[in-house]
């Protein structure tokens, strides 16, 4: 199934970090950032989480909720989210039922071998619940700004 803006987000409900739990249903209301990553504490995803960090004062400003989805258990979470003074939601989807549902569980090739992964993706979903930005095969530089005036604009 394709995602496309003007539809339903996929529900979810995950484990994140500090042993908490998040779903979507119980976020509406607000715009929400909810970003796909391949991995913790690698360089890309690294640099990725740390412009939302750094630029999560203008998000709360706008009430937009951040949350970081990838494949990693709630420990490796919590110390990604410790090291990096992560201020925002990192939810563990280590099934990857959340990847299908968004397209990001894909088939990567790096140096000619072929593997699934998550594609780096991020989807804007505003208050109702709708889809109102999808980003895909992101790259990391210029991402969190343009992500910030999308949300600016809802």
């Amino acid at each position: 199934m394709s995602l496309e803006t003007g539809q339903a987000a996929p529900d979810f409900t995950m484990k994140t970090d500090s042993e908490g739990e998040i779903s979507l249903s119980a976020l509406k209301g607000k715009p929400v950032v909810l970003y796909f990553y391949p991995k913790d504490d690698t360089p890309g995803c690294t640099k990725e989480a740390c412009g939302f960090r750094d630029s999560m004062p203008d998000f709360s400003a706008i009430d937009a909720v951040i949350v970081g989805v990838s494949k990693d258990t709630v420990a490796k979470h919590d110390k990604f989210k410790a090291k990096y003074e992560l201020p925002f939601t990192l939810a563990s989807d280590e099934d990857g039922s959340v990847c299908e549902a968004y397209g990001t569980w894909v088939e990567k090739n790096m140096y000619g071998r072929k593997y699934m992964g998550i594609e780096r993706a991020t989807f804007l979903i505003d208050a109702e619940g709708k889809l109102a930005r999808i980003w895909r095969k992101v790259k990391v530089k210029g991402h969190v700004e343009d992500v910030l005036e999308a949300v600016k604009a809802l």
